[in-house]
């Protein structure tokens, strides 16, 4: 079983999945342990929409991208190796880097980014 150790890599692995949207939405945190993006302000729910983020908690680092609990559809054709990682309808666990996995869950994040963008925010650019 992979050490807490390797929970730092997991992280900035996860975070490097995140960082190029940080341009176009808030970072609402961005510390050593989480990284937090907010979308646009919405006219039509008053307020700002969560996005997605990654945390180091105790027994994994999680992965929540909030566009696949919006729009679950998203999630059609994702691997059963990544749905392994799913809890709940929004948030992925690991204990360790997998690159093909984060690969994966990077064009899911993209698409639930165009997504979200083009429902919720039709008049931004994204």
């Amino acid at each position: 079983m992979p050490a807490q150790n390797e929970f730092p890599a997991v992280f900035e692995s996860l975070k490097t999945i995140l960082k190029p949207y940080a341009k176009k939405l808030t970072v609402k945190s961005n510390t050593k342990d989480v990284y937090y993006l907010d979308g646009p302000y919405s006219e039509k729910w008053k307020k700002e929409l969560y996005f997605a983020s990654t945390h180091i908690k105790k027994k994994y680092v999680s992965f929540y991208l909030m566009p696949i609990y919006m729009y679950p559809d998203l999630l059609k054709g994702i691997s059963s190796e990544l749905k392994k990682h799913m809890q709940g309808k929004s948030c992925f666990n690991f204990k360790k880097v997998e690159k093909g996995l984060f690969e994966e869950l990077s064009q899911l994040t993209k698409r639930g980014f165009e997504r979200m963008m083009k429902e919720e925010f039709p008049n931004s650019r994204s």
